[in-house]
């Protein structure tokens, strides 16, 4: 490594997020452009591309979007190709698209959980496999899993008394899931040099946020706070770049300290 800073740079590498208009999609999706990556964000609203687009090149960011559904195979196969085609590679892939159908916590009907396992274990699996195998081709590439504090540890019921929230079950399933799934991914990929981790944020503040919830959830962290808009930034580059060679199969927690007390 000739320069350690360089190694940070993600000039000349291509990259895709998923879901990239969400919270924290818009984030990922600035850090890599920021960071020098060519850098395409994914969303299941064909209607909204251009305007999503548009949205970021206003803020000086030069991202492309393109449609994908995770429900739908042909669409995943059909994004890379198209992405594969205009840029000739993918160098990185951030699996950050999250459906959360279920609204009624533990007495919701069983198809919301079983439509929420459709897109985020069987459309995470797919689009990292349609990603993920053009990298083996190639011998290099980073794919980076946007898990949660909660794939880590159970809900803590006392944050939400009285404001009327609910704790859907689905959700711990599949982001505790897609911590062993990276894993597994990291060992199926790792003879090819391709790189698989996860990154689980904690709770990310918004001016929606409660006063209250937001004053239970400070006094539960180390850092006194929840996630903001760039907290997320910085471990991104890091992995997505050359900084983490030789880091797989790991799961990082971003979450002020929540999941160390």
């Amino acid at each position: 490594m000739a320069n350690m800073m360089e190694a940070f740079s993600l000039r000349g590498k291509v990259a895709v997020v998923t879901g990239g208009a969400g919270k924290y999609g818009r984030q990922i999706v600035k850090a890599l452009a920021e960071a020098g990556a060519r850098t395409w964000f994914t969303s299941s609203r064909q209607d909204r591309l251009e305007i999503l687009e548009r949205q970021f090149q206003e803020t000086g960011h030069a991202v492309k979007a393109i449609y994908l559904d995770l429900n739908n195979e042909s669409s995943v196969i059909a994004a890379k190709e198209h992405i594969v085609q205009v840029e000739g590679k993918v160098d990185v892939l951030v699996n950050n698209a999250v459906a959360r159908p279920m609204k009624r916590g533990w007495e919701e009907e069983a198809d919301k959980f079983g439509e929420s396992m459709k897109l985020n274990a069987t459309g995470l699996f797919v689009v990292t496999r349609a990603f993920g195998n053009n990298m083996v081709e190639r011998q290099t590439g980073s794919i980076i899993n946007i898990g949660s504090m909660y794939g880590m540890v159970g809900p803590d019921s006392t944050l939400y008394e009285g404001l009327g929230t609910r704790v859907n079950p689905d959700y711990f399933f599949h982001k505790s899931g897609m911590i062993n799934f990276t894993r597994y991914v990291a060992s199926q990929y790792g003879p090819a040099g391709v790189r698989c981790n996860c990154v689980s944020p904690g709770g990310y503040w918004t001016d929606q946020t409660s006063d209250v919830f937001v004053e239970r959830y400070n006094r539960r962290t180390l850092l006194g706070r929840m996630a903001n808009d760039t907290d997320l930034m910085g471990v991104i580059v890091f992995l997505a770049s050359d900084a983490s060679s030789y880091v797989t199969g790991a799961n990082i927690p971003v979450d002020g300290g929540y999941t160390a007390k």
